[in-house]
């Protein structure tokens, strides 16, 4: 054997081909260990569902107990609360004309009952003795009398047109209001007299009160329909009607009802 291969060192195995590599390995396997240990004394997001559910129940049964069994949500009652809307939208949307309507006015046993409102229909089957045949208000069944609900003069008013309903909100001087008080009608008289300009922006003024004074008594009368407010209604399509129906209507005068009702101006 020669000198050479006599003292030749063996080859050493080498411990690291990438020592840098080796390392974010172990680091990487040590954060999945704590956050295997952090998540296990943890809740789930299985466990906060559960708890969460539990709160609401719990809240339902108590309003339950507290309302007499009236509520299950301490009296709150927004449309997706209610087990008939839910029921309407799985349902086709009713669309019919102001005749077709009439027939739905309670004095056919094997069709609902229902009435308009601005063109809105509202499905009333649940409460017969009222809007039926013999019912209090069985003159809103089968027809759309938005006007009535405002002027309170049913038997004249009741149709859709809402032309100039406003005028039952516009004020009139305490000198030509029936039963206005002396007092409001000295103040009256005293008052300085306004300009033409004056006079115009007034009115516009007092007209978009009455316009929002409209709207909002529609929109009561909406709410109590749609079940907001607790009664067992719900709103099941629109009237169909072809365009310009209203202007082929002729224009009413305001029912004398709610002329006597219109407020006195006030002066201060």
């Amino acid at each position: 054997m020669s000198s050479a291969a006599r003292y030749r060192k063996p080859a050493t195995p080498s411990t690291s081909i990438n020592p840098v590599g080796e390392q974010e390995k172990a680091e990487l396997k040590d954060a999945v260990k704590e956050q295997a240990v952090k998540t296990s004394n943890g809740l789930s997001v299985l466990d906060v569902l559960r708890i969460i559910g539990g709160m609401l129940l719990l809240s339902s049964g108590l309003s339950y107990l507290s309302t007499s069994g009236e509520s299950m949500t301490w009296g709150y009652n927004a449309w997706w609360t209610r087990a008939r809307e839910w029921k309407t939208l799985l349902q086709r949307e009713v669309s019919i004309t102001d005749a077709q309507l009439a027939a739905y006015d309670g004095t056919d046993p094997t069709l609902p009952i229902y009435l308009a409102l601005n063109g809105t229909i509202y499905d009333v089957s649940s409460a017969p003795s009222t809007y039926g045949p013999g019912g209090s208000y069985h003159f809103f069944a089968g027809r759309d009398a938005a006007r009535a609900f405002l002027t309170g003069c049913f038997q004249e008013d009741a149709v859709p047109d809402l032309r100039g309903v406003e005028q039952m909100f516009l004020p009139v001087d305490p000198e030509l209001k029936e039963g206005a008080s002396p007092e409001d009608i000295e103040k009256a008289k005293a008052r300085k007299p306004l300009s033409a300009g004056e006079r115009k922006n007034r009115h516009a003024q007092e007209l978009r009160s009455a316009r929002k004074q409209v709207k909002e008594g529609l929109e009561s009368w909406h709410k109590l329909f749609r079940g907001d407010k607790g009664k067992p209604y719900r709103r099941v399509g629109e009237v169909k009607r072809e365009e310009g129906w209203l202007e082929k209507m002729p224009k009413r005068t305001l029912c004398e009802q709610a002329e006597k009702g219109r407020p006195a101006r006030k002066y201060d």
